[in-house]
């Protein structure tokens, strides 16, 4: 009878202390990197709840009134960015001459932004800013006699001065605006109201 031959035990495998350590820090490491992905992805978030930053050089005005006047408001050097304005609104589009600043005020209130600018402004800048206001819905474009800068974008309770066009504050201004937080009837019309806007 033959004899089976006896199977010898192999012991257990063990890795060598080098490879012990080789992969204590491949763990470490596929840690590290998780965390600092969880870390980056919750800094991303907190960044996109701060909103976005502020628009240098942003004038604001806190708590405006609301009411409807009956008299016509008086001229400054810069347009008013909220208060007491008429009871019906200025229509959005393009003017070429001044409009009375009680309806534009209304505007602001639905959400407008008011561009202005100083008479003597440039054609071609002139018709930038046309060419901006024929491409959004909700804008009254008009020059304004007497104003402090060559162009002025106005919303409800903000305000910013530009020396020209080509500042890219102004489209900035006109996105973040224009039917923005700041406006409280931000839904409002802005046509059916005052004015005749060229076509």
């Amino acid at each position: 009878m033959p004899v089976k031959a006896k199977r010898s035990k192999k012991p257990g495998y063990r890795s060598s202390p080098a490879q012990q350590t080789s992969h204590k820090w491949r763990n470490i490491l596929l840690g590290g990197g998780a965390v600092l992905g969880v870390l980056a992805l919750g800094y991303m978030l907190y960044l996109s709840l701060q909103g976005p930053s502020p628009i240098q050089d942003l004038i604001t005005y806190a708590r405006q009134s609301r009411g409807h006047i009956q008299e016509p408001l008086e001229m400054s050097e810069l347009p008013p960015a909220g208060g007491e304005h008429a009871g019906i609104w200025q229509n959005c589009g393009i003017y070429t001459s001044p409009v009375a600043a009680e309806n534009a005020m209304h505007s602001l209130e639905h959400g407008a932004v008011w561009l202005t600018y100083q008479p003597d402004l440039p054609a071609e800048d002139v018709a930038y800013l046309q060419d901006l206001t024929r491409s959004e819905s909700s804008i009254v474009l008009s020059p304004y006699p007497g104003l402090k800068s060559p162009v002025v974008a106005t919303a409800w309770e903000v305000q910013l001065e530009l020396d020209s066009v080509a500042d890219g504050r102004l489209n900035e201004f006109v996105d973040r605006y224009q039917r923005g937080p700041t406006a409280p009837e931000r839904l409002g019309a802005c046509s059916n109201g005052v004015g005749t806007p060229l076509p």
